[in-house]
């Protein structure tokens, strides 16, 4: 093998390794619109735990199409998401966060478009704020929803 495309191959690998990104967990759905093929359109919930602050998930609803383009993976969900992020149990950090950083990523067409959560950090409120919204390699949504969960000041939020 060439070693330029070895030192590639392992430079992506170690590049993907090192992202953290939060794992989807559907938790519920229910059905907006009945389909006669292919599945209804629907409204999920996914939860989400913060790989890098142990004890904070956030909670995501979005438009699901159905039909038979939803079944296929050819249809582009609606760019409108809702999200409601909470402390779980004791907070800890995995490391120190950086101001902002993107937990989620979730492809919502076959092409170009993505439902994005993404993390700040408001230092002077000790508080972690998740934004959720869509983006599309052409154009965006404006479009967005944020939450914010508030850490008790005996645990100092560590940042990079």
């Amino acid at each position: 093998m060439n070693p330029r495309i070895a030192f590639l191959l392992i430079g992506c690998a170690a590049f993907a390794a090192g992202l953290q990104t939060a794992q989807a967990e559907q938790v519920g759905e229910v059905d907006t619109v009945f389909k006669l093929i292919g599945p209804d359109h629907k409204i999920v919930v996914d939860a989400y735990d913060d790989p890098k602050v142990n004890g904070v998930s956030c909670y995501v609803s979005r438009a699901k199409t159905g039909g038979i383009k939803g079944a296929v993976g050819l249809a582009e969900d609606k760019a409108e998401a809702s999200i409601a992020c909470r402390q779980v149990g004791p907070v800890s950090f995995t490391e120190p966060l950086r101001a902002r950083d993107e937990v989620f990523s979730e492809r919502q067409s076959i092409l170009f478009k993505r439902l994005r959560v993404v993390r700040m950090v408001d230092a002077k409120r000790n508080t972690l704020i998740y934004l959720s919204y869509s983006d599309r390699l052409i154009e965006g949504s404006p479009q967005n929803s944020v939450s914010a969960v508030p850490i008790d000041r005996a645990t100092p939020i560590p940042v990079k």
